[in-house]
């Protein structure tokens, strides 16, 4: 139960119960890395290994979107003209991850 005095507590007046998810490879002497989950406590280990390790494709996504499709190249001064842009920047990545799930698309060479 993390502890702190900005942490919601039950309706019996405890801490809520959280995860505490720890990597640790074999070849390390200690663990590596570690993820504290909010996830319901009848959550499957596989679930929540998937959940804390999907951080990594969040992150790849974001870079993406900024260095290949142009995120972070809007000048403009408006919230209309930042709206269209993001929209199109998200639409593009979602055309991009389409080609990329599909198992008929043709691989570059």
């Amino acid at each position: 139960r993390p502890a702190g005095h900005r942490i919601t507590r039950d309706p019996d007046g405890s801490l809520p119960e959280r995860w505490l998810i720890a990597e640790w490879p074999d070849d390390q002497p200690e663990p590596v890395t570690y993820w504290l989950s909010s996830q319901p406590t009848d959550t499957t280990p596989t679930d929540l290994i998937r959940t804390a390790k999907i951080r990594w494709r969040i992150e790849h996504d974001y870079r993406e979107l900024k260095t290949g499709l142009g995120l972070d190249h809007f000048e403009g001064r408006s919230f209309t003209g930042w709206h269209r842009h993001v929209t199109l920047v998200t639409a593009a990545h979602l055309f991009i991850t389409t080609l990329r799930l599909d198992p008929k698309a043709d691989a570059p060479a």
